[in-house]
């Protein structure tokens, strides 16, 4: 909970905002007071199925992301953090809610359309009145963005970016459409914004059986004019720009990695010929790709040099000691695609992908920096999850915290003051494989099947000394059991029957 002074202290410059909003309708913000102790801004740059182990400072060595290991060298690497959940509806639900998946609105990936052109987009909606850190940080005089990927609502529902919070949006709202990198449109706030010489939805097809394989010619029809990373790029830097002089939240929550492979080529031929390639045709869903290695690991080199671009720009505008930036990545690698988590080691020495409990499928990677602020150069293995972002972020701008979250501010562990309080146990479910998972203390319970098996027995790993959760030892300890049973038990019901760990329909 946040201090009366830094409270005071954001209130009166919420009122300074109100007052300036009075005698100037500018968006940018430039005629607001020079307020020394402005609350700082905030970058939070979230990446898409990209695995604990594909960033150069966590160990990757084929893949090569120089700006993030620029930022973590600058600021502080957490080894022991964790996503929302292993799937990305529900894990930006506890990100942006604080709320983790056995209290979230939102708890799978849970379409609204289906997967033709015409069929309506987004996922189920976050209700009206939610509380996230976009409506939280705008209510104290934030100019908030969101530009990206969102998948909490679709267009003119109550979960769209601009009735939660965020004043600027643009990007994609439906995840189905972000499986393809060269759209036919994507969103800007709340018109649709045609992308010219992207001619259609495609977002899974196979290669022809008459087409040569081989022949990179033959992938040209599924790709476009407009890259959609290249735009959404182009459209944070210009926020950053335009609200320059103002206390900003931007939230990018890119695509990368995300499958379909799909880079320029001109990222692509940093890596052709780096790796032993074989064409992917589609057979795994999505679309076929000549050299899906160098296509995979392009693609992550290329948002890194995005945000290479965001890090330089705020060091052009003189903002490095008045914004925290944090990076992290929603769940953990893929498995399909033509993606190949094996060979790059992508989950490093973690076990499982997206889609599990397993630490591989929700251990991922978070770099922040804040010059001035956090120490650069260090590293903490403090136990943090998703839900600890909107108390943290919220406490940056000197605000208190919702009373009904279940996150735990990380500010004394990013700033090294103070006591920094921990969490007790960490609670995951997971419905589209049925499983619960508890993380407490060095212990790891997981249990799956839970439909088909209500009393599923509990997997019981010791993370201290078997972080890849190799050899269950639940029968050695049933005290821990029980414990983790008791606590995988406290979950509130979801209004979504499915949910509840009932049989699909």
């Amino acid at each position: 909970m946040s201090s009366p002074s830094r409270h005071h202290r954001a209130s009166v410059y919420l009122l300074a905002v109100l007052a300036a909003a009075v005698t100037s309708c500018s968006h940018t913000g430039k005629s607001l007071p020079d307020d020394a102790d402005r609350p700082p801004s905030i970058l939070f740059i979230l990446a898409d199925d990209l695995g604990y182990g594909e960033v150069g400072c966590y160990g990757q060595t084929k893949i090569r992301t120089p700006n993030l290991d620029r930022l973590a060298a600058e600021g502080m690497r957490f080894t022991q953090h964790y996503s929302g959940s292993p799937v990305c509806a529900s894990s930006r639900c506890v990100l942006l809610t604080g709320k983790h998946t056995g209290n979230a609105y939102v708890r799978d990936n849970h379409e609204v359309g289906g997967w033709g052109p015409n069929e309506p987009e987004g996922q189920l909606p976050l209700p009206e009145g939610t509380v996230t850190i976009g409506s939280l940080l705008q209510s104290a005089g934030y100019r908030t963005g969101c530009i990206g990927k969102w998948g909490l609502g679709g267009p003119e529902s109550t979960g769209h970016p601009n009735r939660q919070g965020f004043d600027f949006y643009y990007g994609y709202l439906c995840q189905r459409v972000a499986h393809n990198y060269y759209p036919t449109h994507l969103w800007r706030n709340e018109n649709k914004e045609i992308l010219a010489g992207n001619e259609y939805f495609r977002a899974h097809q196979r290669f022809p059986e008459d087409a040569n394989p081989e022949d990179p010619a033959e992938y040209e029809r599924y790709s476009g004019e407009v890259y959609s990373q290249d735009p959404m790029a182009e459209e944070a830097l210009r926020f950053i720009r335009e609200n320059r002089d103002r206390p900003f939240f931007l939230f990018v929550p890119f695509l990368v990695p995300h499958v379909a492979i799909q880079v320029p080529q001109d990222s692509l031929d940093e890596y052709v010929g780096a790796f032993p390639e074989t064409p992917y045709l589609g057979d795994k869903g999505y679309l076929p790709h000549p050299t899906p290695r160098a296509g995979y690991a392009a693609m992550i080199t290329r948002m890194d040099r995005e945000i290479g671009r965001m890090l330089d720009l705020l060091t052009e505008l003189g903002l490095d000691e008045d914004t925290l930036v944090v990076f992290s990545s929603d769940n953990g690698p893929t498995f399909n695609g033509g993606t190949d988590s094996d060979f790059f080691n992508s989950a490093g020495p973690l076990r499982g992908m997206k889609t599990w409990l397993y630490e591989g499928g929700i251990r991922v990677p978070m770099v922040a920096r804040w010059k001035g602020r956090i120490a650069p150069g260090s590293v903490t293995d403090h136990v943090s999850a998703f839900q600890d972002v909107l108390p943290t972020l919220a406490e940056v701008a000197g605000l208190d915290s919702p009373p009904d979250i279940d996150g735990i501010s990380m500010m004394p562990t990013l700033l090294g003051k103070g006591r920094q309080r921990q969490h007790e146990w960490l609670y995951f479910e997971f419905h589209g494989r049925k499983s619960q998972a508890v993380r407490l203390g060095d212990w790891k319970g997981i249990r799956t099947g839970l439909a088909k098996n209500p009393n599923a027995p509990i997997e019981l790993y010791d993370l201290s000394s078997d972080v890849a959760e190799s050899t269950d030892i639940a029968g050695l300890h049933p005290d821990v059991v029980a414990r983790i049973s008791d606590i995988m038990a406290t979950r509130t019901p979801s209004h979504l029957d499915k949910w509840n760990f009932a049989e699909s329909p």
